[in-house]
């Protein structure tokens, strides 16, 4: 399959090197309007076609499918262009700026038989493959709580705030691992340096009484990647950071018993501590691994879990968050 990029800039080179470790995988061109990034992918890339004109890598007979890694005010404009060229589309996260975008790039992308992909990386990683069989064999039981915090200092984005940033991360990480849209979110936060918010608390609120909380922050003085998920059987902390045992499972939690349902001074709670365990996870870069499946459902036809409609619901719940900051915390539905 030949690759046209679109934005060389932060994540660009990241996507380029592992296409070129695919055995099928071609890239035959890179665009960028920024002269500095044109430069460093020469340097990098002398047999690659490096160029300015965005038009005619979209418009190249010789591609089959446009990877766009760009502003996310850029996206819609693009995977449009590449979906009416007739290619197949991987686009960074967040999907679009706007949800009507991503409904009607849905449905240009349906016409026209063709794969669109949103690049939620983490759900290629071990861990999250882990804690998603996990769940599915039921060995944390029913679901209590999820609780992240994804901070550090920078890199300030200067046409989005810190939520449509960070917290596409999580959200694409619930999305996948629970199946259902939070029914609201209460956000809150505030701006200190360029005008958009650089600190923010995101607070979603589930149908079946899960809630999840989300810490995203560009003014941290550390770096830290650690979600905690509860459930009634077991509970799971996921520390990204650390080159061993990023996940570990906990035999622990809290019984409730009850003699008479009807009088609530006759429930007993007990505490339960059992066993910690680290599963083993995994390896391999995930970004490689999205990539090889991308081409793998562009070229058998098959529906990517990360496709157009989770990227949709993604950016339903950005937009939500959105109108909650707004509104200084204020309840808004998800959908």
């Amino acid at each position: 399959m030949n690759f046209g990029i679109i934005g060389y800039g932060y994540w660009g080179p990241n996507i380029v090197r592992n296409l070129l470790t695919i055995d099928g995988a071609k890239v035959l061109a890179i665009a960028d309007t920024n002269p500095a990034a044109r430069h460093r992918a020469r340097r990098l890339y002398p047999g690659i076609e490096i160029t300015a004109d965005t038009e005619a890598v979209l418009r190249s007979p010789k591609i089959d499918a446009i990877a766009v890694i760009s502003p996310v005010w850029t996206h819609y404009e693009l995977a449009k262009a590449a979906l009416e060229n007739g290619k197949h589309v991987f686009v960074e996260k967040p999907f679009t700026s706007q949800s009507e975008q991503g409904k009607e790039l849905i449905e240009l992308a349906a016409r026209k038989g063709l794969t669109i992909m949103v690049d939620h990386t983490f759900l290629f990683t071990g861990a999250v493959r882990k804690i998603m069989q996990l769940v599915d064999e039921g060995t944390l039981g029913k679901l209590y709580y999820y609780d992240s915090t994804r901070i550090n200092l920078g890199l300030f984005q200067h046409d989005i705030n810190v939520v449509w940033d960070l917290a596409p991360h999580d959200l694409s990480i619930m999305d996948y691992l629970f199946k259902q849209m939070p029914e609201a979110v209460v956000a809150t936060g505030q701006s200190h340096l360029n005008g958009h918010e650089d600190i923010a608390f995101l607070t979603l609120y589930f149908s079946d009484q899960m809630i999840a909380h989300i810490n995203v922050n560009w003014i941290s003085p550390v770096k830290m990647r650690t979600t905690l998920i509860g459930g009634e059987k077991r509970m799971l902390v996921w520390n990204d950071l650390v080159p061993d045992e990023k996940l570990r499972v906990y035999d622990r939690g809290v019984d409730v018993t009850t003699n008479d349902v009807e009088e609530v001074y006759s429930r007993l709670v007990s505490y339960r501590t059992g066993d910690m365990w680290a599963p083993q996870l995994e390896q391999g870069e995930a970004l490689r691994k999205e990539l090889a499946y991308f081409i793998e459902c562009a070229q058998n036809g098959r529906r990517p879990i990360n496709d157009g409609e989770a990227g949709l619901r993604v950016v339903k719940m950005l937009e939500a968050a959105s109108r909650s900051l707004e509104k200084r915390g204020e309840m808004v539905p998800c959908c």
